[in-house]
């Protein structure tokens, strides 16, 4: 994916809006799981991320027409946009699956090696410079993130490896998003998805017919099952949306750290929903995830404002 495709450094303005667009998206993300969790009890794992790609597909389709985005779509690109699509729908796949067995925000917690993955990733394939800092923020954050879930593998077996397979597909296609972000429409980008990432899911539905599995064989779902999926399906195309915006304005390894607020906000939710309080030592990871994300926030910014004029003249001689 390199091909030595480089980017200009972004000014500190467009760091900023990618922070915001960034916090509001992993605000936004963990609802898609609460929905899933709801729906995965009674609706096979494929169908609820197929859904996930319809609803998100009719969002954008009327704003992409508005926008007359259809016109810039990249044909050539359409490879990169089917991996995307492949890669989304691995890891949705994988990730609701492991709700029917592991509560919210465990399963997010074990997700949370992916801002490692992708930090890690930037640095070798977008050629994006990373300090040690940024790396010793990724590493709190994870421990942050494990004081939360206090995992426990003896007691959900392999499912605790499906976040880590989900992990990796974001990372990737975080990569390629970042660098098709540079070239097409957001929206366009998202509706492509979800057009790709419906294919790949009714190919899986198909095989899976009249299989009995849980994760492939289509239902029938009741009305508050069609609930649950519609606000999968929008609440995706909302996080999906910010998410695209903030890697077009921000450099991947910058972002990465900033999803760990994802857990916070995942943890407040299946709170309120599923009264999962979180107990004494989660409170200290979330007290860590924050302060490691508020870190990389502070570092950034006084970077990127740093003036020119305070660069050692000894470091511009030839």
């Amino acid at each position: 994916m390199s091909n030595g495709i480089s980017f200009r450094p972004a000014a500190a303005s467009e760091v900023s809006t990618g922070i915001l667009l960034m916090f509001l998206s992993v605000l936004v993300s963990p609802i898609i799981d609460i929905f899933s969790k709801l729906a995965i009890a009674t609706i096979p794992a494929a169908e609820i991320t197929a859904a996930r790609f319809v609803v998100q597909a009719l969002c954008m389709l009327p704003i992409v027409i508005w926008r007359g985005s259809w016109k810039t779509f990249a044909w050539r690109a359409n490879i990169f946009h089917a991996i995307r699509g492949a890669i989304i729908t691995i890891s949705m796949v994988s990730f609701v699956t492991t709700l029917r067995y592991m509560p919210v925000a465990d399963a997010i917690a074990i997700f949370f090696v992916e801002p490692i993955i992708l930090t890690i990733l930037s640095s070798i394939f977008l050629k994006e410079t990373i300090g040690w800092r940024r790396y010793a923020a990724c590493g709190v954050g994870f421990f942050g993130a494990m004081l939360i879930i206090q995992p426990s593998f003896q007691e959900v077996g392999y499912v605790a490896l499906l976040p880590v397979v989900s992990a990796f597909c974001i990372a990737i296609f975080a990569l390629m998003t970042r660098v098709l972000s540079h070239r097409e429409d957001p929206w366009a980008m998202q509706l492509q998805m979800g057009i790709w990432g419906l294919l790949f899911c009714a190919i899986l539905l198909a095989f899976g017919s009249a299989t009995g599995s849980d994760v492939f064989d289509a239902v029938m779902p009741d009305g508050r099952g069609y609930l649950y999926l519609l606000g999968v399906g929008v609440t995706a195309a909302i996080a999906g949306i910010f998410g695209v915006y903030a890697y077009r304005a921000a450099p991947a390894s910058t972002l990465a750290p900033l999803q760990y607020f994802e857990i916070v906000s995942a943890t407040v939710f299946a709170w309120l929903v599923f009264g999962d309080f979180p107990d004494a030592l989660k409170w200290l990871g979330i007290f860590i995830i924050i302060a490691s994300g508020l870190y990389i926030i502070w570092r950034e910014r006084r970077f990127a404002s740093k003036p020119v004029s305070d660069t050692p003249q000894s470091a511009l001689a030839p």
